[in-house]
């Protein structure tokens, strides 16, 4: 791997307009993880005086695109997420930076872009490179133990005949 080492996550499958409560959910996780881990995002995260309000913030506005997108009225989308009616349509219209952003991660998501990286310590890429070869090592002796189980079968049998 050249540089900085990282997993990449993308959405595939995540219902683009929900129809059932668990369809909302997986939006609203997909909009959740996928606008925090933006790499902008992610930087303006660690800069902000109040972490927790941040995050907050994407997160409501998060829920509420989903329900949205799946037809939810604004004062039901209110009473699901503990929010004024006023907090809603402020995301939904885009006229707070959570809802902007949920908004931006919604589109990519929408358009098959979304797609996050998580930075990855020098330690854990080498302890799966090392798992994967002893993955890779043990397929191997697997296929050989097969092939040595098919040639005693196959000698028993013969055996079995000719007697």
């Amino acid at each position: 791997m050249s540089g900085e080492a990282h997993v990449e996550l993308e959405f595939p499958g995540v219902p683009i307009r929900p129809t059932s409560a668990r369809e909302v959910r997986e939006l609203e996780i997909a909009l959740i993880i996928g606008t925090i881990l933006r790499p902008d995002v992610f930087q303006e995260i660690l800069q902000p005086r109040e972490f927790t309000t941040w995050v907050d913030s994407l997160a409501v506005a998060a829920g509420a695109l989903a329900r949205e997108k799946a037809g939810y009225p604004i004062s039901k989308i209110a009473e699901e997420l503990g929010r004024s009616e006023t907090t809603i349509r402020n995301h939904l219209q885009g006229k707070t930076k959570a809802g902007q952003l949920v908004k931006e991660t919604y589109e990519m998501l929408k358009r098959g872009k979304l797609r996050v990286a998580i930075p990855l310590p020098a330690s854990t890429v080498e302890e799966y490179e090392k798992l994967k070869e002893k993955v890779s090592e043990l397929e191997e002796e697997n296929k050989k133990l097969k092939e040595k189980l098919e040639t005693v079968k196959k000698t028993l049998q013969d055996l079995l005949e000719s007697l």
